[in-house]
């Protein structure tokens, strides 16, 4: 047995309207086809939902006032569901999760944050992050909705993700203060014969890193990974090794003089930043408000 719920509804209607001919008014349908739906419940439902009598009132069977009660319940939960769905749109409530390396969440997305949260405060962003790798993974496992990423996608990946440059995000290669290299530039030679800190697999900046490097010709296997560009800036500034990360993380170490940057000749020193979401995915629209934020910045 199924419930036909546009029988149903023409059902509540004649009861909330103790008539069957207001009920068709209320409807904008004939009085004849409200009391052919009604016979076609009964029918259905094999029970009798409304007694007749001589004139043109009724009653309620006790079947029929169980099913109001049933019935407006249902259609009170319609309601709400419309109006959720409604406000969803709205923006006005609901979720967005959004997965960033390290970097991103650092340093670049704080700012997109707040301007998401001024135009949609009743919706509060959850920010997973990772590494590019992972918050690749996250989202090919549908865990998060958008993401900002500095490194590339991987070939595999790359065919079910949608992969935008967002923006720029300018490196420096740093040294200790006191590092015994030339101040007005230095060779891919002298580089190669230098300790590299690098980033662990998987990190935007590592690939940067071995970007450069290659690039150019340096021979810089990794002396030290660290899975932090702030961990990897202080070990520089104490003294050890030397290393590539993105300037926003180092310039205020550059301007203090607790940190160094070389100049290598020829060298661009800069990254995209990408926007990634899945390709057969539909966004939400907390999601698509902030992509249009994101775009926009």
């Amino acid at each position: 047995m199924t419930l036909n719920l546009h029988l149903v509804r023409l059902f509540v209607a004649v009861a909330e309207a103790g008539s069957f001919s207001r009920a068709a008014e209320g409807l904008w349908i004939s009085q004849p086809a409200v009391s052919k739906g009604i016979r076609e419940l009964e029918h259905q439902l094999d029970l009798t939902l409304i007694e007749r009598g001589a004139g043109k009132g009724f009653r309620l069977t006790e079947a029929g006032a169980s099913l109001l009660t049933h019935a407006r319940g249902i259609f009170a939960m319609e309601r709400a569901a419309l109006d959720d769905v409604r406000a969803r749109v709205g923006v006005q409530r609901g979720s967005l999760t959004l997965g960033a390396s390290t970097t991103v969440a650092s340093y670049w997305l704080p700012p997109q944050i707040a301007a998401f949260c001024a135009a949609f405060p009743a919706v509060v962003p959850r920010v997973t992050v990772g590494n590019t790798q992972w918050v690749c993974e996250q989202l090919l496992e549908c865990r998060i909705d958008l993401a900002l990423v500095e490194g590339r996608v991987d070939a595999d990946s790359e065919a079910r993700i949608d992969v935008r440059e967002w923006t720029t995000d300018p490196l420096a290669i740093v040294a200790p203060p006191n590092a015994a290299l030339p101040r007005r530039g230095v060779t891919a030679a002298l580089l190669g014969r230098q300790n590299w800190i690098l980033r662990e697999p998987g990190s935007g900046t590592r690939q940067a890193t071995e970007a450069l490097c290659a690039a150019h010709g340096i021979d810089a296997p990794p002396w030290m990974e660290m899975a932090s560009n702030e961990a990897i800036a202080r070990t520089v500034a104490s003294g050890v090794g030397i290393s590539m990360l993105p300037r926003v993380v180092v310039a205020d170490m550059l301007a203090l003089g607790t940190l160094r940057e070389l100049k290598l000749p020829g060298a661009v020193l800069s990254r995209p930043l990408y926007r990634l979401a899945l390709k057969n995915r539909p966004l939400s629209p907390a999601a698509l408000r902030m992509a249009q934020i994101l775009d926009a910045s």
